[in-house]
């Protein structure tokens, strides 16, 4: 696969954190991280943008530290979408040969026909990705440039999100006087970090759980098939441990992440937790409770997550065509018993899944919590346009994600 030069930058905005990665491409191929910076993120609730300010501010806060770090400036970066409520159809497409051999114009005629099926004044295209190419009702030709036959077919899988959430987040991201160079959904991003070669081949389900969405994505045949988002997410927990115990949300998020868990176990109702009540100083009126009810607060929201999970992909049909393999990724993937809980909701085998092949990736961010990050860096690697551009990207529809001017440059690197 052809790769680019440089440097390439990426920035995940989350809704509880923003983080940025810088990337330098080596003489063999392979990207090594040179900056890295992430804040607290403000301004976001669900993936999607509520307070501009106060993103822009998070946003360039984590851009600054990585470019101190690489000792570079970026000009263009790849952002993930979470927000919009990202959607994926799959879409076939057939056009008559009329007996000459394929050729790039016959490709770039019928994914113009994909495109047009699923244009809408409401939603905005993020991807379309040829899945599988037919000749004749021949299935599994990964390259028809050159064959004959009378009819060629291909299957799209487009991704689409709402326009408005897409172009607000685009225009912080700008505000930042960055350019977007792609533009990722977020659960593709995360599998492209965490799976390796043969689990996308076989079948799986790449689930990325972050602070306030969780995302599905399915990849079948080495290629994404179908993705999702919930939005329902890490921070919902923290709210209902605040509400439930009634306590700040600050020591909600202290308490999940330092004695949370997703099963309970025998030892529960003897380990005594101290809870400050909200409103009160630090010193002031605290509740004691048993660690058996942290747990039953959040065991249920967690269960009910996955239960989501599990009706989404049945309602796409896509339960049974995933295989038997689920990764789990994203920061709220990292709570004890989180694994054991989503094997016994989905039935299936289940693993973490983390950041793979990124050279230069120190381990504290090479967690699951940066798994988007790290994809949007490999996404970069392959399908965004050489430096040398003369128009700012994000500024049109064809330069924002995976653009169809693009998208013959991408077959030809990719077949």
């Amino acid at each position: 696969m052809a790769t680019r030069n440089g440097l390439i930058a990426a920035v995940d905005v989350g809704t509880t954190k923003v983080c940025c990665f810088i990337a330098r491409v080596q003489d063999d191929g392979a990207p090594r991280i040179v900056g890295i910076g992430h804040q607290l993120a403000r301004g976001m609730r669900n993936g999607a943008v509520v307070d501009m300010e106060e993103l822009e501010t998070s946003i360039r806060a984590s851009v600054d530290a990585a470019e101190e770090m690489a000792g570079e400036r970026i000009r263009a970066v790849a952002v993930n979408i979470s927000g919009g409520q990202p959607g994926s159809a799959n879409v076939k497409v057939e056009v008559a040969m009329n007996g000459h051999p394929v050729n790039e114009a016959d490709i770039r005629r019928m994914l113009e026909h994909g495109r047009a099926h699923h244009e809408s004044p409401d939603r905005e295209l993020i991807h379309a990705i040829p899945v599988d190419y037919t000749i004749d009702g021949n299935e599994g030709i990964k390259d028809p440039r050159g064959m004959f036959g009378d009819r060629l077919g291909v299957a799209i899988h487009v991704i689409s999100a709402g326009i408005g959430p897409v172009r607000n987040l685009s225009t912080v991201v700008n505000r930042c006087h960055l350019d977007i160079e792609a533009r990722v959904v977020s659960p593709y991003a995360a599998g492209l970090a965490c799976l390796v070669d043969d689990e996308k081949e076989l079948g799986v389900t790449c689930i990325d759980m972050g602070g306030g969405t969780t995302s599905i994505a399915v990849f079948l045949g080495g290629q994404l098939v179908h993705t999702d988002v919930i939005a329902v997410g890490g921070a919902h927990v923290t709210s209902d441990i605040a509400r439930g115990l009634s306590t700040p949300l600050v020591h909600a998020e202290r308490m999940k992440t330092l004695y949370g868990s997703a099963i309970p176990s025998p030892s529960d109702d003897r380990e005594i937790l101290k809870v400050p009540l909200v409103g009160e100083d630090e010193d002031g009126a605290s509740n004691q409770v048993p660690r058996s009810m942290l747990i039953q607060i959040i065991q249920p929201r967690i269960e009910e997550t996955f239960e989501l999970v599990r009706s989404y992909l049945e309602q796409g049909g896509f339960d049974k065509m995933a295989g038997r393999r689920v990764v789990l990724t994203g920061g709220a993937s990292q709570m004890q018993g989180v694994r054991d809980l989503a094997g016994l909701v989905l039935d299936k085998q289940v693993r973490l899944g983390r950041p793979v092949g990124l050279q230069g990736l120190p381990e504290a961010t090479g967690g699951p919590a940066f798994s988007t990050c790290a994809g949007l860096i490999r996404y970069a690697m392959v399908h965004a346009p050489a430096p040398s551009r003369g128009k700012r990207a994000g500024a049109s529809g064809h330069e924002g994600g995976s653009g169809w001017g693009r998208l013959g440059s991408w077959l030809k690197r990719n077949f």
